[in-house]
Parts: C-alpha cells; structure tokens; sequence
C-alpha cells in the first residue's frame, strides 16, 4: 500500500501510450481525460513519454492540453509540443550510423532510421515497417540511407535470427564502437521477429525524464511514472512512484509499486489517476 502522502505530493505524471494510456484502438480513455483536465486544475502536470516518434505522440497531447515538454523516441528529443522547442536532442554519429548499416547489410537485417518525424527505409528494406512498432510515424521510402544518416536519432534492425542481431549488438558496444545504446528485444507485434535499436549513449526515457523535471523544477518523489513496456524499465529503475497496468509485462509489474486492475484497454491510468483525485479530497 502506497503512502497517502506520497500520492498527495505527486505534481507530475508521465504517461507512456501504446499499451498504457492508449488502447488498442489508439484511443485515450474518455475518463482518462476528464480526469488529467481536473488534476491539471489542481496544479499536476502531465507529459508523455514514448518510444513513438515526436510527431506521431503530437495529437495525442493536444488532446490532453500539455503544455510541457514532450519526450519522444525513447529519450533521444525532449520538445514543446506548444513552441516546437527542442530542449533536448540525441543524434547517433554518422559514422556509427554508417557502421551500423555496414553491419544490417552483413548480417542480412532489415534496417529503418529514424529522424524527428519520419522513419527512412529503402526498397529492400520495405518489409520493416510492418515489424517495428512506431506507431503513426511517417514511412518513407528512399534510395539510398547515407543522406539521412545525419541527424539520426534512432536506427532500429529487425530480423528473425537473435543470433544474428546479437552479434551486430556487440560489436556495436565497447570495444568495437563506444558511445552507443543498444537495446535487444522480441517484437511486440510479430512473432518470432527480433528487433535491435540503436541509440547515442545517454539517451533513455529515465535521462531524459531528469532532464525534464530539472526544466520544470519538479522532484523525482514527486513524479509518477506509468508504463507497461520493456522500454519503460529505465522509468521503474528511478526514484519516482511506479505504476502498472494489469496487462503489462511481469518484470514491470515486479518493479511497480501501484498495479491497476484495470488494462490499457480498460482505460487502466484513469484508476490511478482517481487516486490521486481521491487522497486530494481527503477520501
């Protein structure tokens, strides 16, 4: 059982979508909604943090009114959704970038770069976007990849031999190329498929939810932090209050100290959002 004070002292709430404040529709709750705009009142603050790109996470804060940074591709951009601000951005080097590529090519791995708002993939290349899971992001079929290996912010490889990313994953780390995040999982959405991202060094949801709550002047005690995701483990590895819903992962819901019994499809965050309301109004 949380403590009372802990959910009184709560002024920011980060909120992952897909699987989380999202159903499986792409829909946020409708009490969700009632629920964010009365704590709004009430002076919590709310922000998104996805693994999506900036402009596929954009409508989604419109909807709910944020007026404070966003952070999108698992932490590698930091940016108002209000002003277009970049506050925080994470480009891969272009000769890590190139790297990387050679290596997709060697070990005949599907390939996709992703920039602030769109995915770049090639001919050979097409299959990816039915695997990776950037949902509403922009494709965008290209000729060649050098031209946007700059300005990189993620690269994300697929293939159905782990053997095979597993070897790129390494050599991809020290000592072969030091300065990059390498992230190794199973698809969500296609089974028997494995995915790698790449990231520059330093980029995840948790370091860039620091840099967020330095911005705005908010404590780690009093953020919470909501998601259902693998993704989302460097967000559970804080010090922020962590919250679960029923459907996601079992090393999540291990970490969390609030577990909805509700899931994304049950609207799960308006649950722990009418705690917050109900420690307010002292019930």
């Amino acid at each position: 059982m949380v403590d009372k004070n802990i959910l009184k002292n709560i002024k920011l709430v980060v909120l992952d979508l897909d699987g989380t404040l999202l159903n499986d529709r792409g829909e946020i709750g409708s009490e969700s909604l009632k629920l964010i705009a009365r704590l709004k009142q009430e002076g919590v603050k709310f922000t998104i943090a996805s693994g999506r790109l900036h402009s596929s996470i954009m409508d989604y804060a419109k909807q709910m009114n944020l007026d404070i940074p966003l952070i999108s591709l698992d932490g590698s951009l930091i940016k108002s959704n209000s002003t277009g601000k970049i506050f925080f951005e994470s480009f891969i080097p272009q000769k890590k970038a190139i790297k990387a590529l050679n290596y997709a090519n060697r070990y005949l791995s599907l390939v996709a770069f992703c920039h602030e708002n769109a995915i770049y993939y090639t001919e050979h290349n097409e299959n990816i976007f039915s695997i990776i899971e950037k949902y509403g992001a922009a494709f965008v079929q290209v000729e060649d990849y050098i031209p946007y290996s700059k300005k990189c912010l993620e690269i994300v490889l697929a293939s159905d031999s782990r053997e095979n990313l597993s070897e790129i994953n390494e050599r991809l780390n020290f000592p072969y190329t030091f300065g990059l995040y390498t992230n190794l999982f199973k698809s969500h959405s296609s089974p028997g498929v494995y995915c790698l991202e790449i990231r520059k060094a330093g980029s995840s949801k948790a370091k860039a939810l620091f840099r967020l709550i330095r911005k705005i002047g908010v404590k780690i005690s009093e953020t919470a932090v909501i998601g259902d995701w693998y993704n989302d483990k460097s967000l559970f590895e804080t010090k922020a209050l962590k919250v679960a819903p029923a459907n996601a992962v079992a090393e999540i819901r291990y970490a969390a100290q609030i577990k909805t019994m509700r899931t994304n499809n049950e609207d799960a965050v308006a649950e722990f959002l009418q705690m917050l309301i109900s420690v307010r109004n002292g019930s």
